[in-house]
């Protein structure tokens, strides 16, 4: 393990009294820090916290704001549920697949966007919608994708 992000599973451990009771908060951390669950940091938190490496792997594979994957610094979600399905939400997925030069599901080379779909966010009188991070954008139109992630390409 690289010895900063050792120092850093270290201090979230110690943050969280090593407890088998916080090992979802510690798990939230360690994802906030890395935006995924590195495998030799869930190594050493069950380690620490004495929770069964299949317990914690149950975890991240249940809630779907845990990646054992590495995720990009900004996370791109498009909304699939009924509304924006129906308003073309499928074409901006492939919008955003050509733009990115990734699939659904990967990050870009310089780890700077990760692309998802996600079901209904509730907000169908703005479909179709993207999200980027905690920003919301709705309506959004295939031509608008280059200039939406231009937004985020100095960030």
């Amino acid at each position: 393990m690289e010895y900063v992000a050792a120092e850093k599973a270290q201090e979230i451990i110690e943050r969280w009294k090593a407890k088998p009771e916080n090992i979802i908060e510690m798990m939230h951390d360690i994802q906030n820090e890395f935006n995924y669950l590195p495998n030799d940091l869930i190594m050493e938190v069950s380690e620490k916290a004495h929770v069964p490496l299949s317990k914690i792997y149950n975890i991240a594979t249940f809630y779907n704001a845990f990646s054992l994957k590495p995720k990009g610094k900004h996370r791109v979600c498009v909304c699939l549920g009924t509304p924006c399905h129906a308003l073309g939400a499928d074409r901006l997925v492939n919008a955003l697949e050509r733009e990115l030069e990734i699939k659904c599901g990967d990050t870009t080379r310089d780890m700077k966007f990760s692309l998802e779909i996600t079901g209904c966010v509730g907000t169908c009188g703005l479909a179709p919608v993207v999200i980027i991070g905690e920003d919301l954008y709705g309506p959004v139109t295939i031509q608008g994708v280059p200039r939406l992630l231009k937004k985020y390409n100095g960030k």
